[in-house]
């Protein structure tokens, strides 16, 4: 049957499009959770704009019964809460009935993570192996690390959008937020070699007006890359790096917060660098830094060398 209450939904996501500026997947997200709502108020013989908490907590058991992740639960609600915010806030409603409802609780999950010395030989693999693209592939997989790129920041960068000595560049990261990042020496010695290969390609492919302001990164045709395009690259060089870890685009993002957090950096200035709206999502960093000690830890303290000397014989 057709949701009731889709009229204000779609109100609701445009508000969201224009207003707030999210992007396409977040607006499609927020579209899918309503539209689910909806329907069950409907089912349930009432409009979305006035549900109270009973049916919102329906709602929540129903996903849960049907075996759905709860940090999938925890979003759709998420969603839910924040149509009723919208409506509060501009006089549709005079009660937010998910006020007093709480999040699932989900299982602390720690980030892919490459450590130190792992980044560096993971980094080392298209000069090495030499399968794709060697200089774009160490460019990209430099600028994403040293940066702490999401994926869809990296293929939205432009070469106009980077300072002349290619020092760092301005990104506009989730909800159009507005950023700086830098870029190490490393990056920056990458780019260097990659840039005039990039320039020759566009040309070859006969794109003579992109390449002083295009995408930074392209493919082997010259045309900008694609999100599907770096998952694919950093696949290929996962399955040459042979460290046993499940190694993807984030995997580099979350290595850059975790070396940070290492060194001593402030988790808010690392909040800063990774554009987190929320600090909470920036600390669990500081959870993988203590598996990082740990790690440390049971490599080299006396006492745990004497046991695996004892196991060995």
């Amino acid at each position: 049957m057709e949701s009731r209450g889709t009229g204000t939904i779609q109100e609701y996501l445009s508000y969201l499009q224009s207003v707030r500026g999210v992007s396409v997947r977040t607006l499609e997200a927020y579209g899918n959770d309503l539209s689910r709502f909806a329907n069950y108020c409907g089912n349930h013989g009432i409009e979305a704009e006035g549900a109270g908490p009973h049916e919102v907590q329906g709602f929540i058991a129903d996903l849960s019964a049907e075996r759905i992740a709860a940090t999938s639960v925890n979003r759709s609600l998420s969603s839910v809460r924040g149509f009723y915010r919208w409506l509060v806030r501009f006089g549709k409603r005079s009660d937010n009935p998910c006020d007093t409802l709480k999040n699932l609780k989900t299982p602390k999950i720690i980030p892919s993570v490459l450590w130190e010395d792992e980044m560096a030989s993971f980094a080392e693999l298209p000069e090495t192996k030499k399968i794709l693209w060697p200089a774009r592939d160490k460019a990209l997989i430099m600028t994403m690390y040293s940066a702490g790129l999401r994926i869809s920041e990296l293929v939205s960068l432009a070469i106009d959008k980077m300072t002349a000595n290619m020092e760092g560049a301005r990104i506009i990261g989730k909800g159009g937020k507005e950023r700086y990042v830098f870029f190490s020496d490393e990056a920056r010695t990458a780019l260097a070699e990659y840039l005039p290969e990039r320039e020759a390609r566009i040309r070859m492919a006969g794109f003579k007006g992109a390449c002083p302001t295009g995408p930074l990164f392209i493919s082997g045709k010259g045309k900008p890359i694609s999100i599907p395009g770096v998952r694919w690259i950093i696949a290929q060089y996962a399955q040459q790096s042979g460290l046993g870890k499940n190694i993807h685009p984030h995997s580099l993002r979350h290595s850059f917060a975790t070396h940070m957090v290492n060194s001593g950096c402030d988790v808010r200035i690392v909040q800063e660098m990774l554009g987190h709206s929320s600090l909470s999502t920036t600390q669990r960093y500081t959870h993988v830094s203590m598996e990082g000690l740990k790690r440390v830890y049971s490599r080299t303290h006396p006492h745990s060398v004497r046991i695996k000397a004892r196991k060995e014989k």
